[in-house]
């Protein structure tokens, strides 16, 4: 009998998800019906998940073995007290590499002071004014948040020179990074740091881990990048520290709310960059198979990878 699969992420993109996991489970050796709607079900055995999606009551799946979320971040689902079997969260080369070019493009940018460049297309030739004042060697970027991702992110920055330091709410050790844990490691790292990147799971733990004291103890100058989740940032606090001169730059993917309204003050204010929640979007193709593979090696008796623990909230 074959698997049953129900997409449920985005309706608009059933049309792109439903091939693409055909395909992969095909790839994988899986005997698989997949599926962008049901009226039965208690006879599917996975559903493939996004926030996205039309079907947030999970009672009627009695059959359900495993939710597998088409995202890294699971915040939105792993509260949901009517999915009581395993949640599986994402993890895909392709979106660790997008995260990473993300990353180390805009602290590059910011390092090399690009956005000068741009503001001078006048025809005025200010070399001088523009020059990077270092080089990356002498440069710290600080990492928060030590997953999957953001280790990977830290890794390719040293690759570049730059000093690497992380900090996560457990002790983790990374060769050739500084890394801190703790509150009060939190508060030691910022004090250093040239670039702050924001690469936390949401939970409330670290809701608005950083805020107006936060900002205070960072080193004058630094840099803020956040691709990871909106509600890290207290966004009042951040926009202070931008006009009294404690941070000079920040560039934001992520916000509190999405698509960030028109009126919202980060789009007109000459110290932010704001991009559309673009840093690492998830592929169907490359995403479909890291899907397939954990429903092969869940029918298989494998176990299942990149399980989330309730508990921590990721």
């Amino acid at each position: 009998m074959p698997v049953k699969i129900l997409y449920n992420g985005d309706p608009r993109l059933a049309g792109t998800w439903v091939p693409a996991l055909r395909k992969a489970v095909a790839a994988k050796g899986v005997e698989a019906e997949i599926l962008a709607s049901t009226d039965t079900p208690e006879a599917i055995h996975y559903v493939v998940h996004s926030p996205k999606g039309e079907i947030g009551d999970f009672c009627p799946f009695s059959g359900l073995k495993a939710v597998l979320s088409l995202w890294a971040g699971v915040e939105d689902i792993v509260g949901n007290e009517t999915i009581r079997v395993p949640i599986s969260k994402m993890v895909d080369p392709s979106l660790t590499e997008g995260m990473i070019e993300y990353v180390v493009a805009h602290v590059l940018r910011i390092h090399l002071g690009i956005d000068r460049h741009i503001l001078h297309q006048n025809g005025v030739w200010r070399q001088r004014e523009t020059l990077p004042v270092f080089v990356a060697r002498q440069r710290t970027v600080l990492m928060l948040g030590l997953g999957a991702l953001g280790t990977a992110c830290l890794k390719a920055l040293a690759d570049l020179n730059f000093q690497v330091s992380g900090w996560s709410r457990t002790p983790k050790s990374i060769g050739g990074a500084t890394t801190y844990s703790g509150s009060d490691g939190l508060d030691r790292a910022l004090a250093l740091a040239d670039f702050i990147v924001l690469m936390l799971p949401m939970t409330a733990d670290t809701r608005n881990v950083l805020d107006g004291r936060r900002f205070s103890l960072m080193r004058k100058g630094a840099a803020i990048i956040n691709p990871g989740r909106g509600p890290l940032i207290d966004d009042d606090a951040l926009l202070e520290a931008l006009d009294n001169g404690l941070v000079s730059h920040a560039t934001l993917d992520v916000f509190r709310e999405e698509p960030l309204p028109p009126s919202h003050p980060f789009w007109s204010h000459e110290k932010i960059l704001v991009t559309p929640h673009i840093a690492a979007e998830t592929k169907p193709a490359t995403s479909s198979m890291s899907i397939a593979e954990n429903i092969r090696r869940a029918e298989s008796g494998e176990g299942l990878l990149n399980v989330v623990n309730r508990d921590q909230g990721y």
